[in-house]
């Protein structure tokens, strides 16, 4: 029954290739996004769990690297 109705759309290859190129480049923006991090901010941000619930000064929002 499916096969039936997917051999009757015309252009249903075409979703295949699209999917797989929105994939491989939000995967990719990820990448270079996660590349592009600096190392003040991952410590800074893995460390907000282990603060004991002190709130961040909102004047200072930048972290000076």
């Amino acid at each position: 029954m499916y096969k039936e109705v997917l051999d009757k759309i015309t252009g249903i290859g075409l979703y295949g290739v699209v999917s797989i190129l929105i994939f491989f480049v939000f995967f990719s923006g990820v990448l270079v996004w996660s590349l592009a991090l600096k190392k003040a901010y991952l410590s800074k941000m893995g460390s907000l769990p282990l603060d004991g619930g002190e709130r961040p000064d909102p004047t200072n929002e930048r972290i000076q690297s």
